[in-house]
């Protein structure tokens, strides 16, 4: 664990255990009372539950409390969830709302300072220092990957080059000619930056990247191998959502890349079990939920994230850790009774060397049963024998590892689309 007393610590980061439960327990009650009083949707939970922010008592009494869902944010559309006036809200982000309305979420100036501290830690903890150029591939616009990003790494006294999403060819231009020392992007669009140096006939490895800060997607230990022996560099994990804040909610220390530490002094965590809400012990693996300890304009009380990982005692630093996202409740594919979540795939698809890490599942139903297909693109320069060994490997893999046999497609490549920022990576097609 780093020296709390060494200078790359912030005032937060060098709190005991002790000290920081107490710190949790004081900012809770304080936010618990905010959205009582200023949110009509947490006053009426609360009162339908039975509860009154004067009920916590201790850290573990907040499960007496309601859960919040995407749907409650959606059903209050869109400034429903502010607790402060208009007039102090000074930005608004969003949800792309592919799936219904958007999810609206609003900042007051202490938000967005707030929300570029701990941005700003992340990146420190990521290997990030003052004056280090930080080239930010997260889209801009009511998206907060970009801005997130672009704030924090200013907080930390970095050069930041906005790129934002898209434009493959010029990113690689922009990271031969700027030099930047830090990139942050998911990292399936990293692998699209991956594939446009090698079209351009530059080494990757010999690019100025020293570190890759990836996140708003899941990815695996593979795909962390991939990209850092693909450039040298060291590739670490962001999580965070908009709802709780943005970008910063967790990250990986680059001394241990041993999963994310949460920033404990601004947002708590749990985990419950997905089915029954119960609050599960540290080490279970159920879905993370997470309240705010700090957020003026929009506190969010026990929002259920979908994702599915577990809590882990703190190494580099003292507060907690989460586990890797394993995958989403709401990204499980169910076939023939087998629970399948697109990470999996991932690993069996990392296995074969002549097949590269952009895939697609196809869930179809033919007959009364769901089948699975996974379409992959072959490596450049892989043999026809290579691919087809990797094809039955593949096949292989998946059936031993996860239980279900799946038809496998070999793309040429190229043959399968990039994504610009999160990764689609399941194509139902099942009659409704």
């Amino acid at each position: 664990m780093v020296d709390a007393y060494s200078p790359l610590l912030d005032a937060g980061e060098r709190l005991s255990r002790a000290a920081l439960s107490a710190l949790q327990l004081e900012r809770l009650k304080s936010s618990l009372s905010h959205a009582y009083e200023n949110t009509k949707h947490y006053r009426a939970a609360f009162d339908a539950a039975g509860v009154k922010p004067s009920d916590l008592a201790s850290l573990a009494d907040l499960s007496k409390f309601p859960f919040t869902t995407k749907s409650d944010l959606r059903a209050n559309y869109p400034f429903g969830f502010f607790a402060v006036p208009q007039s102090e809200v000074v930005r608004i982000h969003a949800s792309s709302g592919t799936t219904g309305k958007p999810t609206v979420v609003g900042y007051t100036k202490k938000d967005i300072e707030v929300w570029s501290s701990v941005v700003a830690r992340s990146i420190r903890a990521a290997g990030g220092r003052p004056g280090m150029k930080v080239h930010v591939a997260y889209g801009y616009g009511l998206f907060t990957g970009g801005l997130g990003a672009h704030y924090g790494a200013e907080a930390l006294g970095c050069t930041v080059i906005p790129m934002s999403g898209g434009q493959t060819e010029k990113q690689v231009q922009l990271i031969a000619d700027f030099e930047p020392e830090i990139i942050m992007v998911t990292p399936s669009y990293m692998l699209a930056i991956l594939d446009e140096f090698r079209r351009q006939g530059l080494d990757p490895r010999k690019s100025s990247l020293k570190i890759g800060i990836f996140g708003a997607e899941p990815w695996t230990e593979a795909m962390r191998r991939e990209i850092e022996e693909a450039f040298a560099i060291d590739a670490v994990d962001i999580y965070g959502l908009s709802e709780v804040m943005g970008p910063g909610v967790a990250n990986e220390c680059v001394e241990t890349k041993d999963g994310l530490t949460i920033w404990e002094d601004h947002f708590y965590p749990e985990i419950i079990d997905p089915e029954t809400g119960e609050t599960l012990p540290d080490g279970e693996l159920g879905e993370l939920v997470f309240t705010s300890l700090t957020k003026e304009a929009m506190p969010i009380i026990r929002y259920r994230t979908r994702d599915l990982t577990r809590l882990l005692p703190g190494t580099a630093r003292v507060m907690r850790r989460i586990e890797r996202i394993s995958g989403r409740t709401d990204d499980m594919m169910i076939i023939r009774g087998v629970n399948v979540f697109p990470t999996q795939i991932e690993e069996q698809i990392l296995k074969e060397p002549a097949l590269a890490p952009h895939y697609v599942l196809e869930i179809t139903r033919p007959g009364r049963m769901d089948e699975l297909k996974v379409i992959v693109e072959q490596r450049e320069g892989a043999s026809a024998t290579d691919v087809l060994a990797a094809s039955k490997g593949l096949r292989h893999h998946v059936k031993t590892m996860i239980g279900i046999s799946v038809a496998v497609d070999v793309a040429p490549p190229g043959g399968i689309e990039r994504s610009l920022g999160k990764a689609k990576r399941i194509r139902d097609l099942r009659p409704r």
